[in-house]
């Protein structure tokens, strides 16, 4: 371990300045309303996405990236020359090769080999070298033994991600909903809905509406396969499942930072209706999202279903994770649903109809 000498010390004061001058760079992502369908009769109800893919590398995980150098940065686990290792499907990958360059070091990437081709790039583009492995749950021993190996620091995503965000305040992604909310007709919503990777996000906003006293409720929308639901229905920390072909969401087991104790309700998505929803959303606004985002939409609009049936009226935030660009090559190509045996036809004539009617009938 290094030693904390004054040449050590001037090089994280001067690593902790760039990250943070870089986000004085960067305004706040933008809140957008979603034009939903009018209901048989009516409900005030208004949904909002949190556009994440405005950030300077195009995703949500962005924000994550720069919690976890600044964690690592001001912990003392990063010094000069260190080689900095991280476990991902590849959007936290693409951020942390980011701020790896912005800092002066090197990056590896520790991957399922199946992750989208567009995001290798980025990764490459930046610096960063990827590191495959053949499924999701090998990427974990795989990037601490490269670490161990080269002298590095394994960055651990999936277990300082609920810990290397301040949920108080401090700008963190729940702060800035509410802040952007305050004049809407709306300005505390209903529930905000979110997916699960490591957990970080939803226990940073599921502890901040604790900490603030609002009567938001947070739901996790949970892609198939993954673990989280399980986990959180049984009341459990050791659920397993296969993992998830939804990239970024969901996981083979459940992660330290997810926080079950602060989520109001879970749903499981198909992922054929996080793909045909991703579509949906892609034609009303005009721009290409990811398969996160769909899987987010799909339960948000069936908590919307819900508030309907309640005669509710009120607002619904949900996160627009990714542009759909990292995903040419698989979620928007048809060839590729085909071989993996996604059929979205239910879901996209679901789609269709509520499009008429203001009515979802899930399949």
């Amino acid at each position: 371990m290094p030693q904390p000498l004054a040449e050590n010390r001037a090089w994280i004061d001067e690593a902790v300045r760039r990250v943070e001058a870089d986000a004085n760079r960067s305004a706040d992502t933008h809140l957008h309303v979603l034009p939903l369908p009018a209901p048989p009769v009516g409900t005030d109800i208004t949904l909002y996405l949190k556009d994440e893919s405005v950030h300077p590398t195009g995703s949500l995980k962005h924000r994550l990236a720069r919690s976890l150098f600044l964690y690592a940065l001001c912990n003392g686990w990063l010094h000069a020359g260190s080689t900095v290792v991280e476990a991902s499907s590849g959007s936290t990958a693409v951020s942390e090769a980011y701020f790896a360059r912005l800092v002066g070091l090197p990056f590896v990437a520790v991957m399922p080999r199946s992750t989208s081709p567009e995001k290798v790039a980025l990764i490459e583009w930046y610096g960063g070298r990827c590191h495959f492995v053949e499924s999701a749950g090998e990427v974990y021993e795989e990037a601490r033994r490269l670490a161990a190996d080269c002298g590095g620091h394994y960055m651990d995503q999936f277990t300082y991600a609920e810990r290397a965000t301040d949920w108080r305040g401090n700008n963190n992604i729940a702060e800035s909903i509410f802040g952007q909310m305050r004049r809407e007709p709306h300005p505390v919503p209903a529930w905000i809905v979110v997916s699960a990777g490591t957990g970080g996000t939803s226990a940073t906003i599921g502890r901040y509406l604790h900490y603030q006293r609002y009567p938001t409720r947070l739901l996790v929308a949970d892609p198939e396969g993954s673990a989280f639901y399980d986990g959180w229905q049984q009341d459990v920390s050791t659920a397993t499942g296969p993992g998830s072909r939804i990239e970024g969401i969901g996981r083979p087991r459940i992660e330290p930072s997810f926080i079950g104790g602060v989520v109001d309700d879970m749903l499981r998505v198909p992922d054929a209706a996080s793909i045909a929803t991703m579509r949906w959303v892609t034609d009303r606004l005009g721009r290409s999202v990811g398969a996160s985002t769909g899987t987010n939409v799909w339960a948000a609009l069936q908590v919307i279903s819900r508030m309907r049936v309640a005669g509710e009226a009120g607002s619904v935030v949900t996160l627009l994770c990714d542009g759909g660009d990292r995903y040419s090559t698989t979620y928007y190509s048809d060839d590729w649903l085909a071989a993996q045996g996604i059929d979205l036809a239910p879901y996209t004539r679901a789609l269709a109809a509520y499009d008429g009617t203001g009515v979802l009938d899930v399949p």
